[in-house]
């Protein structure tokens, strides 16, 4: 067993050296398999397992990284202001993934007009729920300071926790479809970098945000946290519809109904997870208030 704990440890915490070598080359041959001609199916499954590979130890150096980030933050006063101040950074935050959620929801509403598909309109609805739920939560925290008013903020962790249960409901019901009817869904190879930068961003932000506010209890700030883990985990599943449909054949497409079918019942059982965790919580909170 601690032979095993060895190889895995070593894995998923390779040396610094082999990082930075390594990391750009799968960079480099994923964007080779999307804009390449005639690429073959090998090279793009391997670009494929290459990258998530690279994503998975760039992220579990974050820990490592972010800690490096707190030594080295105290010696300038306005970095040490901005990092300090909770409320801030999660408005920060807010503010950003707000805006990154209007541009993809545009996108998504573009991409089901113009091809006519309940998938990328599906997109469109998951994406505008999670810029609503953003704006509902960064409304309330330009009017109060994080940890003033706990019985608001459970309401609002409440609010989100529905939300993401409605919101997890209608996206079973599309991974079913897709499952069942064995669609998938191509786009532009531009927007396919676009997915998977974005995909890589949000994996990063989330688990930034779990290491860095892990000592923070404010509802309003665990509720930022669900939405951006679940923004992650669904960029997954949609990055991966699209590269199984860019890089298969007819002949795989058994192949991709069993990677869909997995990948989205992981998905969506996370959400149901969060979503019941995080109704019950804030219902027996706000109870006890």
């Amino acid at each position: 067993m601690e032979k095993v704990k060895k190889i895995l440890h070593r894995l998923l915490f390779p040396p610094n050296i082999f990082i930075i070598i390594f990391v750009p080359i799968a960079t480099a041959l994923l964007v080779y398999a999307f804009v390449g001609e005639n690429v073959l199916p090998v090279t793009a499954y391997l670009s494929y397992f290459l990258s998530a590979y690279a994503l998975t130890i760039v992220c579990a150096r974050i820990p490592f990284i972010v800690r490096k980030i707190d030594a080295v933050k105290q010696e300038n006063k306005y970095i040490s202001r901005y990092f300090g101040d909770a409320s801030l950074r999660v408005k920060t935050s807010l503010y950003c993934s707000f805006a990154i959620n209007v541009f993809y929801t545009v996108m998504q509403l573009g991409l089901g007009i113009y091809n006519h598909s309940i998938w990328f309109y599906a997109l469109a609805g998951y994406y505008f729920i999670l810029g609503l739920m953003r704006f509902f939560l960064l409304k309330e925290t330009r009017k109060e300071k994080l940890g003033e008013n706990l019985k608001l903020e459970f309401q609002h962790y409440r609010f989100c926790g529905i939300m993401l249960l409605v919101m997890n409901i209608a996206l079973s019901v599309i991974v079913i479809y897709i499952v069942v009817q064995n669609r998938g869904f191509s786009y532009h190879y531009i927007m396919t970098i676009a997915m998977a930068a974005y995909t890589f961003s949000t994996f990063t932000s989330a688990v930034v945000n779990v290491v860095r506010y892990k000592k923070y209890n404010s509802p309003v700030m665990s509720a930022a946290k669900a939405i951006n883990l679940v923004a992650a985990v669904v960029s997954m599943l949609s990055l991966e519809t699209a590269m199984l449909t860019a890089f298969g054949d007819e002949d795989e497409s058994g192949f991709r109904k069993i990677m869909t079918a997995s990948t989205g019942f992981v998905v969506c059982t996370v959400i149901l997870y969060m979503a019941v965790y995080m109704i019950v919580k804030s219902t027996k909170r706000l109870h006890e208030l």
